[in-house]
């Protein structure tokens, strides 16, 4: 698996993304993330704005749902369960 230069946190939004992407068939919205990472908005805002400049996501600005992820699935993380 090739190394990447994202935190485990990060790599867990990154396999949420996608993971939520194929299950729903739409990106999540950042209240999606909000309750899976049960953090704030401004949190998810921000590693958001950190993942688009790191490369690893884009997004369209003021539209929602346009979140992809830019890393192949196989190089993903398993995403944990946070129960």
């Amino acid at each position: 698996m090739p190394e990447h230069d994202w935190t485990e946190t990060q790599g867990q939004y990154l396999a949420f993304i996608y993971n939520y992407s194929v299950i729903h068939g739409e990106p999540p919205a950042e209240a999606d993330m909000q309750h899976f990472f049960r953090v704030t908005p401004p949190t998810v805002h921000q590693m958001g704005l950190k993942l688009e400049e790191l490369g690893f996501i884009s997004r369209e600005p003021g539209k929602a749902r346009t979140i992809q992820v830019l890393v192949a699935p196989e190089e993903l993380p398993i995403l944990k369960d946070r129960r």
